[in-house]
């Protein structure tokens, strides 16, 4: 197809701003879908998006829309709207020469609305802006002009109105896509160059791979190169997205779709790598994308040794369709055999735990998820530690640095001074506050990154009624008072359940994680000590009492001496218990960890 008939572009927006509505929307009124097989959501395919209501994997998809007597190729990328998934955001925009960036016309400018509009802009994309849900009851559309134009820059008489869900103003949206966006530029003459978005694995005909093409040409039967895995693969079908995948002749430059080439090596696909032809290869690879930055990392251990290499595969398949997921093998003394996982925020592991559970049926223990921290050795070397048992208990530290992010607030402003508070209560430094109207302010925080992760949001939902919303980025490490807490059960250290914490609140946090986890084990025959110690220094303990049973039940009357013997045998039996014992630990107790923050 001719490329100046060709649009690519993306939606972006906050959570629940309605971007995979209008998606709907647009695939109704071209056609690419009927009213029959119409339903809410269709690019939300995955079961953990339908029953969370959210957007996880960015979707491609290729419309056919006639304007002007001509046929026009509209290339859509709808994108998730958290901002543990910003990533797949920039993959997407990457894609992209155009963007719909939608704000709801009753909650206004949000968080990510700002966070992807500046994305958008530092991609060199050209952005429409739209007003979405224009048919609710409650609306405050000239308000939201003006913030618009207050955060954004956006001039008033460039913004669409717009409803997904009732099809308003959908003509004036495809008017714009066409005649604001530019079409791809690139050369079919030109050596094949095409960057691989996204991929995902196929049982039955392995990896698919999502591409967009720059130059040249691509068909079956072609030889290709991935040019930084140097393997070389036969194209045996290439396609389209629309909205189902559908084979075609040929990709040409600007287009976006797929490729299987029989690929079962799930190491070989790269997101980012460049496609190229074996036999007439590019000079240079495309520029790919800047590899994600995993904050959060956790273990994963399956509660049936004979999962592990169950586990291993289907972890291997996550990466593939996840490129900021990563793991690497580790024991435990605790658990056994199990898998350091690395994600992008805490929604981000939710999301990979419940498919790890519910599609490939596999029972897990997650251990208390915790964030990368760098230490500076006395020999001046810096080493990055995301699981607390790496730390050295002996000295050799000369400093523990923990990961800072820039945290931008929208909220009322009567929840300013709560809001604050907060913030100062989670260690922060206040930066800035802009107010966007006469009801609503931005406020800038420095904060450190385990301080946010855990409840920081649900917390800020709390306080601001529901109204605030937040974004935030990693802008580098700074040293702190860190110390590593270990928790003793039974006298022995439980690895998993270490955690890092400031030094000032290690000794309140470790008496609430005693309490809690002497809630969540259950009583024994013996007594169970649980400690929590900084180093050889105990800073806390709780004891689980023995289970009582009463021997002496049978006897009745008699002589005392047959009471004390059976006393005597059962405090050798809870003796010998004690010596020889194990404490079971439940999966709730290596997850109370998370709940001690505000105790």
């Amino acid at each position: 197809m001719d490329p100046k008939f060709i649009r690519n572009f993306s939606i972006v927006a906050h959570i629940d701003h309605g971007k995979s509505t209008l998606a709907d929307q647009l695939l109704l009124k071209t056609g690419t879908i009927t009213q029959r097989e119409f339903r809410e959501q269709i690019l939300d395919d995955l079961d953990v998006e339908r029953e969370r209501g959210i957007t996880v994997k960015a979707r491609a998809v290729a419309i056919h829309h006639t304007y002007q007597g001509h046929d026009y190729e509209l290339n859509l990328v709808d994108t998730p709207g958290h901002v543990d998934f910003h990533y797949e955001v920039s993959r997407s925009l990457a894609a992209c020469e155009g963007a719909l960036l939608l704000v709801d016309a009753f909650q206004g400018v949000q968080a990510q609305t700002v966070a992807n509009a500046y994305a958008a802009i530092d991609a060199n994309l050209v952005i429409i802006p739209c007003i979405n849900k224009i048919d609710l009851p409650l609306v405050r559309t000239e308000e939201v002009l003006e913030e618009m134009h207050t955060v954004l820059g956006i001039q008033r008489k460039d913004v669409l109105m717009v409803s997904g869900k009732s099809g308003i103003g959908i003509d004036d949206v495809f008017e714009a896509l066409i005649e604001r966006i530019p079409p791809p530029a690139g050369d079919a003459a030109a050596p094949l160059k095409a960057l691989i978005f996204d991929s995902k694995y196929d049982n039955y005909r392995g990896v698919v791979t999502y591409i967009r093409v720059r130059d040249g040409r691509l068909a079956a039967g072609m030889k290709i190169l991935f040019m930084s895995g140097r393997s070389t693969h036969e194209v045996l079908e290439v396609g389209q997205f629309r909205p189902d995948m559908k084979k075609c002749d040929e990709l040409g430059p600007g287009q976006v779709g797929y490729i299987v080439a029989g690929i079962k090596d799930l190491g070989s696909v790269r997101v980012g790598d460049t496609v190229t032809l074996a036999s007439r290869p590019a000079d240079s690879p495309l520029p790919g994308y800047k590899a994600p930055q995993q904050m959060v990392f956790c273990g994963m251990y399956p509660i049936e040794a004979t999962d592990f290499e169950k586990l291993r595969e289907e972890l291997q398949k996550m990466s593939l369709n996840d490129a900021s997921f990563s793991f690497v093998p580790e024991t435990s003394d605790a658990l056994g055999f199990g898998f350091r996982c690395g994600f992008l925020g805490m929604l981000h592991m939710e999301i990979i735990q419940q498919r790890l559970e519910k599609e490939a049926e596999i029972d897990l223990i997650q251990t208390a998820p915790n964030v990368t921290y760098e230490l500076l050795m006395n020999d001046d070397a810096t080493v990055r530690v995301d699981n607390p048992q790496e730390v050295p208990t002996t000295g050799g530290i000369k400093e523990f640095r923990e990961p800072i992010v820039r945290v931008n607030f929208i909220v009322p402003a009567e929840s300013i001074g709560t809001v604050m508070q907060l913030c100062e209560d989670r260690r922060g430094t206040y930066k800035t506050t802009e107010y966007l109207g006469m009801k609503r302010a931005q406020l800038a925080y420095e904060l450190p990154l385990a301080e946010v992760i855990y409840d920081m949001h649900d917390r800020l939902k709390s306080i601001t009624r529901g109204y605030g919303t937040m974004d935030y980025e990693v802008i580098g490490f700074r040293g702190a008072d860190l110390v590593k807490v270990d928790i003793l059960v039974k006298g022995e250290r439980v690895d998993a359940l270490a955690t890092i914490m400031h030094r000032d609140q290690a000794e309140r946090r470790g008496r609430g994680l005693c309490k809690r986890l002497k809630e969540e084990i259950s009583k024994h025959q013996f007594e169970i000590p649980i400690q929590a110690a900084i180093g050889s220094r105990i800073i806390a303990r709780e004891t689980i009492s023995a289970l009582r049973k009463n021997v002496t039940a049978k006897c009745y009357g008699g002589d005392i001496t047959r009471k004390r013997k059976l006393w005597a045998k059962q405090r050798e039996g809870k003796k010998r218990l004690k010596q020889f014992g194990q404490v079971e630990i439940p999966q709730k107790a290596f997850l109370s960890v998370l709940e001690v923050g505000d105790d």
